[in-house]
């Protein structure tokens, strides 16, 4: 009976097209930014030396002002949409133009802290830091331009959660009229009843085509856009990030990157304390254009346990995940709201990419219990139901993908955490 490990590898290797990894066939056909920088810690189990080349083929795609965009399109495929005719970035390999979490401080810092071959993984990484440092720095120069700590998302598909209930207000703004006629491809490869409608297409659609208007200057984008939404999922992966790059540099004696980061990182360790919500147990979004926070209690503020919360928060988040009360945790929307939605991607259903630093952020900070359950929850939901892209809390049903790549790397991990 081949085991959970040997599976996963397998999958892994199905995946890789050489110097990249697709999340998976015929959905996802290209490099996703932060799918790669996790996939990457998967693929460390059994090849370290890959999982270095993952992480530098995204950046190799880096673009000058310091962003790394969301997809790489490296070969042709007309199997998605909306590909790099829509985006039309002008990029010499064609990129979309928007960012995603910036994970891969965070990734270099657990591939170097493990590798087996320090004399390698020294070299790789040094290369590395500088330009995940620019990154850093680009986002905090152009998403949070009143200097407050915290960055904001311009488009719901950089927060990786991209139907998530916590854009439902603000997206309200970004109007569904005038968008080019398209055709989608995902709903071709998944239940349609498992993915975004069509009228959040639109509106995705509709801030693609205004960015694209505005030349992909980054530099406008923020103001530009009617949607800008401070998520505390997304600032606590930076944030956790810039603590990581600032120790892997002081280590390596890059003092100056060190000191910024470790400087970016504290002011917005501070600042996550502005989204902090008693009533939910939990952190909220932002709506920076109407500086209200968003009343949606969604995984997002669960995830920013990922970065060094005080203790208190970090035991209130544990609690609140308990109180789900699912099956399965950790439901990415708790199931006592009425816009909870089991089966349809970021409106409920569990994703372990989200597990894994939840569950790392709990442990860190002395909430061992609950990481333990966290951990071990995600296991049981794979052996109930396989390497799928995301599942149903309650009954533990595979939607979306099959056979995922950010999947199977999560369970090389937990495995690793269980041991």
């Amino acid at each position: 009976m081949t085991t959970l490990t040997e599976n996963a590898i397998e999958i892994l290797r199905e995946n890789d097209r050489g110097h990249y990894t697709v999340p998976t066939k015929g959905l996802y056909p290209f490099q996703w930014n932060w799918d790669s920088c996790l996939t990457a810690l998967g693929q460390r189990h059994f090849d370290e030396a890959r999982a270095w080349t993952e992480i530098e083929t995204l950046f190799a795609h880096q673009w000058p002002c310091g962003m790394v965009p969301h997809i790489v399109f490296h070969k042709h495929d007309d199997g998605y949409f909306p590909g790099p005719d829509v985006w039309a970035t002008g990029r010499p390999t064609p990129t979309s133009g928007i960012t995603q979490p910036a994970v891969a401080g965070f990734a270099l810092r657990r591939l170097y802290d493990r590798a087996s071959d320090k004399v390698a993984a020294e070299a790789r990484v040094q290369a590395l830091l500088p330009k995940v440092a620019a990154w850093h720095r680009w986002f905090y120069a152009t998403r949070d331009p009143g200097g407050e700590g915290l960055v904001a998302i311009i488009h719901p598909w950089e927060a990786g959660r991209d139907n998530s209930i916590d854009w439902d207000a603000p997206f309200e703004r970004v109007p569904t009229d005038g968008i080019t006629p398209y055709t989608r491809r995902d709903t071709q490869h998944a239940d349609p009843a498992h993915r975004p409608t069509k009228e959040q297409y639109d509106r995705y659609l509709w801030l693609v085509e205004h960015f694209r208007g505005l030349g992909w200057d980054t530099a406008k984008l923020h103001d530009a856009s009617p949607f800008q939404v401070v998520d505390p999922g997304f600032n606590a992966i930076l944030i956790r990030a810039c603590a990581d790059l600032a120790d892997l540099a002081e280590g390596l004696g890059m003092t100056d990157l060190a000191a910024e980061n470790r400087k970016f990182a504290a002011r917005g360790l501070a600042a996550m304390e502005r989204l902090w919500s008693d009533a939910h147990g939990q952190y909220l979004c932002l709506d920076r254009v109407r500086g209200e926070l968003i009343d949606s209690a969604s995984v997002g503020g669960l995830l920013a346990a990922f970065c060094a919360v005080p203790p208190a928060r970090a035991a209130a988040i544990a609690a609140t995940i308990e109180a789900h009360g699912t099956r399965f945790r950790v439901a990415s929307h708790p199931p006592a709201d009425p816009r909870f939605d089991a089966k349809r991607y970021w409106r409920g259903p569990v994703w372990l990419v989200v597990n894994y630093m939840i569950a790392d952020g709990l442990a860190r900070a002395g909430q061992e219990d609950a990481a333990a359950r966290i951990t071990a929850s995600s296991l049981d939901l794979i052996r109930e139901s396989g390497f799928a892209e995301y599942y149903d809390p309650i009954t533990g049903a595979p939607l979306g993908g099959g056979r995922f790549t950010w999947t199977a790397a999560m369970v090389l991990e937990f495995l690793a955490m269980e041991g």
